[in-house]
């Protein structure tokens, strides 16, 4: 990935950024940061960098949208029985989507791991698609602009700095993993003491 940002510049951050947003697990974490070092050595203009970061990550996300509102709900549901949720619970979701949508997809754009996947539900809602561009861009532009400026200030040391950022990440994803599997172990027991009665 660092080689083809190397000697494909702009255009490799905009690809990269844009297969992460449709659900490639490829980490905005390591791509932006490296693209801004790369920027901090004079190799690419830091302004292209975030830019192409952020079209990037809009123009995937609309991908993953898309996924979502074509197929996001009866995959919910096909998929629902084994974890046990229920239509209700998606009743529920898009409720509360409706409500906050606007706040989800921004907030959203910010938070790793999270901010890969929150177009699903957004597509699944039926979010309208000008709405869901504008809070995405606006929830991309200083995520990417965070993470470049952090390369851009590391510039030579990236190496170093490059590791921290994979742990990081690393963390990230074990907490949010140990979150999702305490509800639905919540589920299940919830699920069995019902059963039970």
């Amino acid at each position: 990935m660092e080689n083809f940002i190397s000697s494909s510049g702009i255009l490799a951050i905009f690809l990269l950024m844009t297969a992460e947003s449709a659900l490639i697990p490829i980490p905005s974490e390591v791509i932006m940061p490296f693209a801004g070092a790369l920027a901090g050595l004079g190799k690419l203009n830091i302004v292209m960098v975030i830019l192409a970061g952020t079209f990037g990550n809009l123009i995937g996300s609309y991908i993953a949208w898309i996924i979502g509102r074509t197929g996001g709900r009866a995959l919910v549901l096909r998929a629902g029985r084994y974890v046990r949720i229920k239509e209700e619970d998606l009743h529920k979701a898009e409720r509360w989507f409706a409500r906050r949508g606007d706040s989800a997809v921004l907030i959203g754009r910010i938070l790793p791991v999270v901010r890969t996947f929150i177009s699903l539900p957004a597509g699944a809602a039926e979010m309208p698609p000008v709405r869901f561009g504008l809070f995405t861009f606006i929830g991309a532009l200083p995520w990417c602009a965070a993470l470049a400026g952090l390369g851009y200030g590391v510039g030579s040391n990236w190496t170093q700095f490059s590791s921290y950022v994979k742990y990081a990440g690393y963390l990230i994803a074990v907490i949010l993993v140990v979150i999702i599997a305490r509800f639905f172990i919540a589920r299940f027991r919830s699920s069995g003491n019902q059963i039970a009665k």
